[in-house]
């Protein structure tokens, strides 16, 4: 049994590994750009859409990796003992959300050039994912692996967070990544809950942008664009 969430558990990281691939190229350009802006003021603000814009993208794609789950895995692994793997894969994709803030707010500590804290966040994360595997895997298996990594990860961006502030203060927009948040995990819990349907996760993916809009999220200015984008009714 144990060897078989092992096996489960490898395949739902792969499958969530997608995430990252998704960001590779953010990853390589991003210091670069937010180096470039020399200006602290701008570079401010423009860290602070980056945060909100990024966590929406990459939110999107935990949904719609999280509600497809199911039939990723049937299509990689034909053999039945896999299939549970499905399970884990949102807390793993959502683990690279937290991941992908975690590269927005770090910026800030190498702009001013004090990296020294980044051990201390490492740590930190490291030690709640080993403490909470010795819990949680006896417990839940390989579900209990995987929460593991979603708590690390997401008191990874916490602990980087709090002290970039200290160094390169920088009015993120708290509010909005929250319903960002809040909106994917409540559509992925909705998935989960609902009876299995591949039309229903397709559609519940396709709903997140709208959702969004329901909930207040854009800003005058984005419901401008966004209409522009939109076609033209007569």
């Amino acid at each position: 049994y144990a060897l078989a969430q092992v096996g489960q558990y490898s395949l739902a990281n792969k499958i969530s590994s997608v995430m990252v691939l998704l960001f590779t190229a953010f990853q390589i350009a991003w210091p670069a750009f937010a180096y470039s802006i020399e200006d602290e003021g701008v570079a401010k603000r423009a860290y602070a859409y980056v945060l909100t814009y990024l966590m929406l993208v990459a939110s999107w794609a935990a949904v719609g990796l999280s509600l497809l789950a199911p039939w990723i895995v049937h299509v990689l692994a034909h053999k039945h003992g896999y299939w549970p793997a499905a399970t884990a894969i949102p807390a793993l994709a959502y683990s690279s959300v937290f991941y992908a803030g975690f590269t927005v707010v770090t910026i800030a500590t190498g702009r001013v050039r004090q990296t020294q804290f980044n051990w201390v966040a490492a740590s930190a994360a490291a030690a709640l994912n080993f403490t909470l595997n010795l819990w949680l895997i006896p417990a839940y298996g390989m579900l209990g692996a995987a929460y593991a990594t979603l708590a690390a990860y997401a008191l990874l961006m916490a602990v980087r967070t709090v002290n970039a502030q200290k160094l390169f203060p920088v009015a993120y927009q708290w509010r909005r990544v929250t319903v960002v948040l809040l909106t994917a995990g409540a559509l992925t819990l909705a998935g989960e809950l609902l009876p299995r349907s591949l039309p229903l996760a397709i559609g519940l993916t396709l709903a997140y942008p709208l959702a969004l809009g329901l909930l207040g999220f854009y800003l005058p200015a984005e419901r401008q664009r966004l209409r522009r984008l939109l076609p033209a009714h007569n």
